[in-house]
């Protein structure tokens, strides 16, 4: 029964800062990523949200296989198995958006970036490595 009692009391705290570290997680922006896809049009797009259709001076973040916030890309594959390249921000290119980690769920784009006109879904074996990337074709 001590013994019982001993595990108890040192799995209670490591799941609690287990949480805390998943729920903190949702709120950054360091992907891994190897693709599939899935696209939803948003019908609730205001014209003022639109981003313009000129190229922009900003860069994409350095590595190939992460995507951050403000990075555009392009699809080289198709949309049952897309291959995502990171291309600077111009006409005819998706921008990221927002960024959802642990979720498979594509649909979450609908709240987290109601703007969004496409998703990107990230499946990986293991689910921490999960990702949503909430699109907007520019």
């Amino acid at each position: 029964m001590i013994i019982g009692l001993v595990v108890v009391l040192l799995l209670c705290p490591c799941l609690g800062l287990a949480g805390w570290a998943f729920y903190q997680a949702g709120e950054e922006d360091d992907p891994i990523a190897l693709p599939t896809a899935s696209a939803s049009a948003n019908p609730t797009a205001r014209p003022t949200d639109r981003p313009s259709a000129a190229p922009t001076t900003a860069r994409p973040s350095p590595s190939r296989s992460t995507y951050a916030v403000g990075d555009c890309v392009v699809n080289d594959g198709t949309a049952s198995d897309a291959e995502l390249r990171k291309v600077p921000c111009g006409p005819n290119t998706y921008e990221v958006l927002a960024r959802i980690p642990a979720t498979t769920d594509g649909d979450r784009c609908k709240t987290r970036a109601p703007e969004s006109t496409a998703n990107y879904v990230h499946d990986n074996s293991l689910d921490f490595l999960d990702y949503v990337l909430c699109l907007k074709k520019r």
